[in-house]
């Protein structure tokens, strides 16, 4: 499953939260669209992982007609309603219940997860990556965009702060603000941005580049070398 921001597991009215958690949530989209293009040809396949709820799989299919997809996630609740929202693409996805490991050995044109790698614990993350550029063409584009923030103190609790702020509904109380402030720093895998570009290297690509940074959010493109 792909929780939201927050932590807390997506439900049917997880469409809801990426727009008001994410700033530039649309745009955001429209950058891993046109960043993917770049190299993925008119007919390309593309990896998603965390494909839970569709959203990205809907708006990159939309943009891109040509375009087939295999998508994973844990969730078979998420990957129903994926289904769902993806409409009468479907039948240009491929959805696969469960994490990296199930996802066809490609290889692939490119591959996107947004969201997702705060998920994933410290300690999954490099083989994560490592089996992403397995399933990856040389020189195909990987696009990642999660949480991402200094891991020092007090640049860390200032900064699940304002991740918590941010989407905010008035007349939210401390007492909340507090108790979302907690969940974030105990049940998320959050790295600082330059261990994020180290790990993409360590695991095979090139050229990392920040492409995107909204408060508590980055977003690389790499290349699978």
């Amino acid at each position: 499953m792909k929780p939201n921001a927050f932590g807390t597991h997506a439900n049917p009215s997880y469409a809801d939260g990426p727009p008001r958690q994410v700033p530039g949530f649309a745009d955001l989209h429209r950058m891993v669209s046109m960043l993917l293009a770049e190299r993925v040809p008119a007919d390309g396949g593309v990896l998603v992982l965390g494909a839970g709820g569709g959203l990205e799989l809907k708006a990159l299919a939309e943009q891109h007609p040509g375009w087939s997809f295999d998508g994973a996630d844990p969730s078979a609740d998420m990957l129903t309603l994926a289904r769902e929202t993806v409409g009468s693409a479907i039948d240009r996805v491929q959805l696969h219940h469960g994490y990296v490991d199930v996802a066809p050995d490609g290889p692939f044109d490119g591959a996107v997860s947004l969201l997702t790698f705060h998920f994933i614990p410290r300690n999954e993350r490099l083989d994560t990556l490592r089996q992403l550029r397995r399933r990856l063409k040389p020189g195909a584009p990987l696009v990642l965009a999660h949480i991402s923030f200094p891991q020092t103190e007090p640049e860390r609790s200032q900064w699940i702060a304002r991740h918590v702020r941010w989407p905010a509904a008035p007349g939210t109380s401390e007492a909340q603000l507090e108790a979302a402030q907690l969940a974030i720093g105990t049940r998320l895998s959050i790295l600082a941005p330059d261990e994020e570009e180290g790990m993409l290297r360590e695991a095979g690509f090139s050229g990392v580049s920040l492409f995107y940074a909204a408060l508590s959010f980055r977003g690389w493109v790499a290349y699978a070398d």
